[in-house]
């Protein structure tokens, strides 16, 4: 039976580069396993990791399916674009709102905000 995700996982090219996008451009925090090849933040309810997936047959930048849950949709997009980060405008869907973004090894996921 299924519990629930343990973890998201995306591979990257560099993990120190990809710490500090995570963490000081998404505004993720890290908490959880940190090694030189794989390193966890706290998303919540879930983990997310980022790593060295080469040796798992996961290529960097392949990735598209992590959605972050934010408070305040259009100030965490404001953040990702004063960094020079790619972003797609606001998307407004019946229930939630969205936005797409890619990290620097071209994997892509969103920002999310719920409306109810």
């Amino acid at each position: 039976m299924i519990k629930g995700i343990a973890f998201v996982a995306y591979s990257v090219s560099d993990v120190p580069r990809a710490v500090a996008f995570y963490r000081d451009i998404v505004g993720l925090k890290q908490a959880g396993l940190a090694s030189d090849y794989w390193v966890e933040f706290d998303a919540g309810d879930t983990t997310f990791g980022i790593g060295r997936g080469e040796g798992l047959g996961i290529a960097p930048g392949s990735a598209f399916s992590a959605a972050f849950e934010v408070d305040d949709l259009t100030q965490a997009r404001e953040r990702l674009v004063k960094h020079g980060v790619k972003v797609t405008e606001i998307q407004e869907g019946p229930v939630c709102s969205s936005c797409f973004a890619t990290d620097p090894d071209g994997n892509r996921f969103a920002l999310h905000q719920r409306k109810v």
